[in-house]
């Protein structure tokens, strides 16, 4: 298990949050301009690079009591060090976009019917909130926040080394579509397979994600993933890394849920994990889906540096992504 800096607990750091705040050498936020028309930023931060027990004391000071309790009802300091930075993160990314207006600490949130959570807005007679839409995603060795403005948003991260418990199409007969299945099985090298698997998942859970209504109420089988050239709507193999092809959501049954036009955005992040965006377009956006999504990324550990990756190698689009 790994400990914090001077092997102490985190609810013993939360005492000690008064005498560390003052002397931290910590910087104010940056705010940062709101995302363009179908323009995605996201956020990320390595936990392995916060060390300094003083800033997570800081961080734990941004939280609500029921996200400490939460934070410190986790078994272990690793688990709970990576719930506090994920409740960190969203915090200190949402309140880059309110042009000072309001601080990370003094957010509220609200969730909705399926358990999604949403910014709940204080509103005032001379400020007008955004209408911010974010997510959550992680894995043990990275924490990532997507936004949007006016548009749902989903999104998944997962390690590329990741390993499953099971065989790969052992897990995937039981989580994936037929036709998924069929086209993972038709892929002969294994660690070529592995990787495959990957990505479809991290794209099936961006898309449940963004939906909001729970993974109970949108089971992985429910639907395909599937990639279709954009000029003759014809099939495409999986692994397939080309600028003429779109990936798309097929229902396997007749629902309600599949009426929105969905748009898919897949890359390798940090040089470590591969990432998946989902989002909703809207009335804005009509007559642009087979257009590339945008998508700006940062680095950061929050109040001490921010790192914009976009056009580096921590960033690799792999496809539906300018």
């Amino acid at each position: 298990m790994i400990a914090f800096v001077c092997k102490r607990s985190l609810s013993m750091q939360i005492d000690c949050f008064a005498r560390t705040f003052c002397c931290s050498s910590s910087s104010p936020l940056v705010s940062v301009p709101l995302p363009s028309r179908r323009e995605t930023h996201l956020w990320y931060v390595i936990p392995d690079e916060v060390k300094d027990a003083s800033l997570l004391n800081q961080y734990m000071k941004l939280l609500s009591p029921c996200e400490k309790k939460t934070v410190l009802q986790m078994q272990g300091d690793r688990l709970q060090k990576g719930a506090l930075l994920a409740r960190a993160l969203v915090r200190t990314t949402l309140a880059r976009y309110t042009d000072a207006q309001v601080s990370p600490n003094l957010l509220k949130f609200q969730k909705n019917s399926f358990g999604k959570p949403e910014v709940e807005w204080q509103h005032d007679e001379q400020w007008n909130p955004p209408s911010l839409h974010f997510n959550i995603s992680h894995s043990s060795s990275l924490i990532a926040c997507g936004v949007t403005v006016d548009m749902p948003i989903g999104i998944d991260v997962e390690e590329k080394q990741r390993k499953t418990k099971n065989n790969t199409m052992s897990f995937a007969r039981r989580y994936f579509s037929p036709h998924e299945v069929e086209r993972l099985h038709a892929i002969a090298d294994p660690e070529v397979q592995q990787h495959e698997f990957i990505k479809l998942w991290t794209l099936k859970e961006a898309y449940v994600k963004a939906l909001g209504r729970g993974f109970s109420a949108s089971p992985f089988k429910t639907f395909a993933i599937q990639f279709r050239r954009k000029s003759k709507s014809r099939l495409v193999t999986l692994d397939s890394h080309s600028d003429d092809f779109k990936i798309v959501v097929e229902p396997l049954h007749a629902s309600e849920d599949f009426k929105t036009n969905w748009q898919f955005g897949l890359f390798e992040l940090a040089r470590s994990h591969y990432a998946a965006i989902c989002i909703g377009n809207n009335k804005t956006t009509e007559g642009e889906e087979n257009h590339p999504l945008k998508l700006k990324v940062w680095r950061t550990i929050p109040f001490i540096e921010d790192e914009c990756v976009s056009g580096s190698d921590s960033v690799v689009a792999l496809s539906g992504l300018t």
